[in-house]
């Protein structure tokens, strides 16, 4: 008679958490491969996370995705951080390395994949991060690995461009002023656009965008944002979120597993985007 093997749990944490794809994604990756686990959502309001992460040791949670809001405010938790960490000042990976409980950045490669793809052109210089949250760190890490120093950076919330701007040596504009920046390169950072409350909306304007460039969108849920539409009918090419989401959880699935996500998965998560 074969041995029970009780199935290792993983999360994903964040308040809300009804737009994310995580659990597909991995639980398909763990069931293709034969691995006894499976990924489950903890939508935990701010205040639950000292709490959250005394289960996580007490119950030995195996892994943890980190997602809005909480990918800065995790660190006080953890054991150790990589450089990747320490770089943004956000973690969205939790993982057990022996008996120390550790944090990640996987975004920063997911961000860079896809625009690495594109070879865009050389006149391409100019940056405008819409957005100064968690998900922005990671932005600009992989922005200036790929060699862009002309970034300017605004948010709703009139503090965080500050800080952001003194860390990483950037440019700043108030929020109210951002359809005045000259940007090839406009990144959306924020929920905006995000299945739920904020889905009908966009930072940017689609008379805004002038010439040509590249409008990138975090957002991974709908796949058709209202900002890359708009940016499209303005003659701009788009970014998806869905190609960030699905590079950063393969580093994700690489540092729990062993293993790149599988086929099946991530085309689960194309089909399921696509309304499929």
């Amino acid at each position: 008679m074969s041995q029970f093997q009780p199935y290792s749990i993983y999360g994903i944490i964040g308040y809300p958490l009804g737009h994310s794809m995580s659990p597909l994604i991995h639980t398909t990756s763990f069931q293709d491969y034969g691995i006894p686990a499976v990924l489950v959502p903890f939508p935990t309001p701010p205040e639950e996370i000292p709490t959250l992460f005394k289960s996580v040791r007490l119950l030995n949670i195996r892994g943890l995705c980190v997602t809005i809001p909480h990918k800065q405010t995790i660190i006080p938790y953890l054991d150790e951080v990589t450089e990747h960490v320490k770089k943004a000042g956000a973690a969205n990976l939790v993982y057990w390395d022996g008996d120390k409980l550790c944090g990640d950045n996987t975004d920063i490669v997911g961000f860079m994949e896809p625009l690495r793809a594109k070879n865009l052109p050389a006149e391409y210089k100019k940056v405008l991060l819409l957005g100064a949250g968690g998900a922005a760190r990671a932005a600009v890490v992989g922005l200036q690995d790929l060699g862009y120093t002309d970034i300017t950076v605004t948010d709703i919330v009139d503090d965080l461009p500050q800080s952001l701007s003194k860390e990483f040596n950037l440019k700043t504009v108030a929020w109210q002023d951002r359809s005045k920046v000259e940007a090839q390169i406009i990144i959306n950072s924020t929920p905006l656009g995000m299945t739920g409350k904020f889905e009908d909306q966009t930072p940017y304007e689609q008379t805004w965008f002038k010439g040509k460039g590249i409008a990138y969108d975090i957002v991974y849920t709908p796949y058709n944002t209202r900002f890359r539409q708009e940016a499209e009918k303005a003659g701009w090419e788009s970014i998806s979120g869905r190609e960030m989401f699905i590079g950063q959880a393969n580093a994700q699935f690489k540092i729990w597993a062993g293993k790149d996500l599988s086929e099946r998965a991530k085309q689960a998560v194309i089909d399921a985007l696509a309304g499929k």
